[in-house]
């Protein structure tokens, strides 16, 4: 898994480009673990850029209070845990273009002066944001002139949600053609909307069967035997348990990999389990908190999981086919139909069947390697240096930010 950043992480490139330089600042919002890791994989990039004189990335939770802290992170935290089915409802009720950004907007106000004292201080030519709080809430200092920058907005899922709409703003950053159509039907413009991809760091891509083999042996694997992969996230919350159970059922030699991310109770239970494996055919290894994620999904014949917005750009990166477990509805649902859609995943809804589906991907290869295919077809491994291209050239050009004219009783919008 990429390295979490620590709440202000600075990069300077070589003095020579001191003076002149851009200064770019990278937003995010430790509310789930995607939206870091989007901004490290951004700010990997920029440090690339000779244009660039100073990257500094922030989790904007961090230059919040406590209270604001726990309602965005372990509030979703919590309802992903205990009550997914009212995030669902949640989701889709809030989905509404301009119903509650004004509210939100004050809110975000009233408990983020150390954010925006951070902001202003550090005067940034450029500014990008991987969640939707730092976007409207540099926005709004963009329209009431309190900050001279621009702002691009870059969406960490498949699909869109109204709360990632700001009034005020220079670039979109999506994943897919469907998602910039969605933006120019709510009045944004489409030469403002860019479809990148998602960022991720340039470690995850896919690798020739020799290779394979050889990083296998690297990791302690058969290097000829097919590989599960099981990931619970780098926070460790997933049914992992009841997963390797199933597999248990598996009559095809495999070796299944479970990553346990930072839940050190759920690794140990996993080991245990692991060590009673009732077929000699099938053989168990477990992993804890990981930054080599990457050569794990590399190796992998399948990966199983749930469909977050890094985690399916990461696996297509690498050309891995997905079996799809428990998403959270939401977001993770709508990831989960486009993949589905471009047959790039099976999903199991019941764990009573996931042998079974597993086992019949496992009979035809054939099925595999065109899955493989198509994730290949879809990825943008170089999502993140695409983004930082465009906002640098683009930085040397005039660009006013596109400025939109809500109508509230008709949700239409105009430039």
């Amino acid at each position: 898994m990429i390295r979490h950043l620590s709440p202000a992480s600075k990069s300077r490139v070589p003095s020579g480009h001191a003076g002149g330089g851009q200064r770019i600042l990278i937003l995010s919002a430790s509310a789930g673990t995607g939206h870091v890791r989007a901004a490290a994989a951004l700010e990997k990039a920029f440090r690339e850029m000779p244009e660039v004189q100073e990257v500094r990335s922030l989790d904007a939770l961090k230059f919040t209070n406590r209270l604001f802290q726990d309602f965005y992170s372990k509030l979703y935290t919590q309802l992903v845990e205990k009550a997914p089915s009212f995030l669902g409802w949640w989701y889709k009720t809030s989905d509404e273009p301009w119903k509650t950004d004004k509210m939100r907007l004050m809110l975000d106000r009233l408990n983020t002066a150390p954010l925006v004292k951070q902001i202003t201080e550090f005067h940034p030519d450029i500014t990008v944001c991987t969640h939707f709080l730092p976007a409207t809430l540099i926005s709004y200092l963009i329209s009431e002139k309190k900050l001279k920058a621009r702002l691009s907005i870059v969406v960490t899922d498949l699909d869109f949600h109204a709360m990632w709409l700001s009034r005020t703003f220079h670039r979109y950053f999506v994943a897919l053609e469907e998602t910039k159509i969605h933006l120019q039907k709510l009045g944004l413009p489409g030469e403002r909307i860019t479809i990148s991809g998602i960022p991720i760091d340039p470690g995850f891509r896919s690798h020739s069967p020799e290779e394979q083999r050889m990083i296998r042996r690297e990791l302690g694997l058969d290097p000829d035997l097919r590989v599960l992969l099981v990931s619970a996230g780098a926070l460790g919350r997933s049914p992992a348990e009841t997963v390797l159970e199933a597999l248990f059922e598996l009559n095809q030699p495999v070796q299944i990999v479970l990553i346990a991310g930072r839940n050190e109770d759920l690794k140990r239970k996993l080991e245990q389990l692991g060590a009673k494996v009732p077929s000699s055919k099938i053989r168990v290894k477990v992993i804890g908190y990981t930054e080599e994620m990457h050569r794990w999904m590399s190796v992998a014949t399948l990966l199983i999981g749930k469909p977050g917005g890094l985690t399916i750009s990461e696996a297509m990166a690498c050309g891995l086919p997905m079996v799809i477990v428990s998403p959270i509805p939401g977001q993770e649902e709508r990831n989960s139909d486009h993949l589905l859609e471009k047959g790039i995943a099976i999903k199991c809804n019941e764990f009573t069947t996931l042998s079974y589906k597993v086992g019949k991907l496992l009979e035809h290869p054939e099925r595999i390697q065109q899955m493989r295919v198509n994730a290949l077809a879809w990825a943008k491994p170089d999502a993140a240096l695409t983004i930082a291209r465009i906002l640098v050239e683009e930085k040397k050009r005039p660009q006013e930010p596109v400025k939109l004219d809500v109508t509230q009783k008709t949700g239409t919008t105009t430039v």
